[in-house]
């Protein structure tokens, strides 16, 4: 896989374009660090391994980097086959957790998934819009468990 560039600092701005042309990015799978791509009614965690871009994310309207964001390009066929699939057990992740039928149990199960694959210190910096938009709860229900787990 190739760097996209030396410092792997992609600007946000830039980075949404090159989604909206149907370019294929991988999330690098060798750090800790993933994107959350806000759509119209939702938002989609891309973690480490998983592809980005084409026709996933042409409707993308935000994206949000969480930890230190590195992405490579795919430099073969089956290296973005095992993107497409990393990318498939990141939305059943997410699919397993909005399953639950209790909004407060989504938002604690969501918050803390992101402090077991990241720290707490990269969780506290993410809006509670973005964790209520990946598992379908306000952001306010987000809040109030964040509130909870500082007691």
């Amino acid at each position: 896989m190739k760097e996209q560039n030396k410092d792997n600092k992609i600007p946000i701005d830039n980075l949404l374009s090159r989604l909206k042309t149907q370019e294929l990015l991988i999330v690098n799978p060798r750090r800790k660090n993933g994107l959350i791509i806000y759509k119209k009614y939702h938002a989609e965690f891309i973690g480490p391994g998983a592809i980005v871009g084409g026709n996933f994310d042409l409707d993308a309207v935000d994206l949000i980097p969480v930890g230190n964001l590195s992405l490579v390009s795919p430099q073969n066929s089956p290296e973005r086959r095992q993107a497409y699939k990393m990318r498939r057990q990141w939305v059943r992740l997410t699919k397993q957790i909005i399953d639950n039928p209790e909004p407060t149990e989504r938002a604690q199960v969501i918050l803390n998934q992101f402090e077991h694959w990241f720290d707490i210190a990269t969780v506290a910096n993410l809006p509670d819009e973005a964790f209520a938009l990946l598992v379908g709860v306000l952001p306010q229900t987000i809040r109030k468990v964040r509130n909870i787990e500082l007691l």
